[in-house]
C-alpha cells in the first residue's frame, strides 16, 4: 500500500489515508530535521495537519469540548487556555537539555490538553520522533507495545500526574528500536 497508495482490500479508505499521511509526516521530518528543534505552536499544528490531511478532521486548535472514554480527566475545554498550555509546553520543553527527556515531555505533555478535535497521540508521537531524528537518535514506533498498557499509561498521567508508567514504556520502546534496527 506505502509503495502503491492503493487501499488493501476489507480496509477502510480512513486506514490507507492515515497511514499515508504518516509516511508524509515521517518523510517531511526526515527531510527537515530542524523544523521542530525549537518547539513551536505552528510547528505542532503543521504536523497535525499533515497527519489528519483528507480525514475530515478540523485543522488547527480545537474550538469545542472533547472527552476521552475510560476516564474521569477533562480536557480543557477553551481554545485561550489551550494556546496557553501549548505555549507553557514548548518553553518547558524548549529549555530542557536532555533529548530523551524532551522527546518524552513532548509525547505526553502534547497529548494531554488533547488540543485538535482528533489525531493528538498522533501528533505526538511525530513530533516526538522529530526531536530524536533531529538530534540523531533513531525514532520509535511503540509496534510492540500493548495497546491497553499504552492507554494505562496515558490515562495514568492524564488523572494522577505520573509520568513514571508511560517513562517506562518509552525506555523499553528505546530499546527494542536500538535492538530491532542496529
Amino acid at each position: 500500500m506505502l509503495k502503491e497508495q492503493e487501499t488493501a482490500e476489507g480496509k477502510p479508505k480512513d486506514d490507507a489515508t492515515m497511514l499515508l499521511n504518516h509516511k508524509e509526516a515521517i518523510n517531511f521530518i526526515v527531510a527537515h530535521p530542524d523544523y521542530v528543534v525549537t518547539l513551536t505552536i505552528w510547528s505542532i499544528e503543521d504536523t497535525h495537519s499533515l497527519l489528519i490531511k483528507d480525514l475530515g478532521v478540523d485543522r488547527n486548535i480545537r474550538q469545542r469540548r472533547v472527552g476521552i472514554s475510560g476516564t474521569n480527566y477533562k480536557p480543557l475545554d477553551n481554545e485561550h487556555q489551550i494556546c496557553d498550555a501549548l505555549n507553557e509546553m514548548c518553553m518547558l520543553i524548549n529549555k530542557k537539555e536532555n533529548i530523551f527527556e524532551k522527546a518524552l515531555l513532548a509525547l505526553v505533555l502534547l497529548s494531554y490538553p488533547q488540543a485538535f478535535n482528533d489525531g493528538n497521540k498522533r501528533t505526538a508521537r511525530i513530533v516526538s520522533n522529530a526531536l530524536l531524528i533531529a538530534h540523531g537518535y533513531c525514532p520509535l514506533s511503540f509496534r510492540t507495545v500493548d495497546s491497553i498498557e499504552y492507554k494505562k499509561a496515558m490515562l495514568i498521567f492524564y488523572e494522577q500526574n505520573n509520568i513514571n508508567p508511560f517513562k517506562e514504556i518509552f525506555k523499553s520502546q528505546f530499546e527494542s528500536a536500538i535492538k530491532t534496527y542496529f
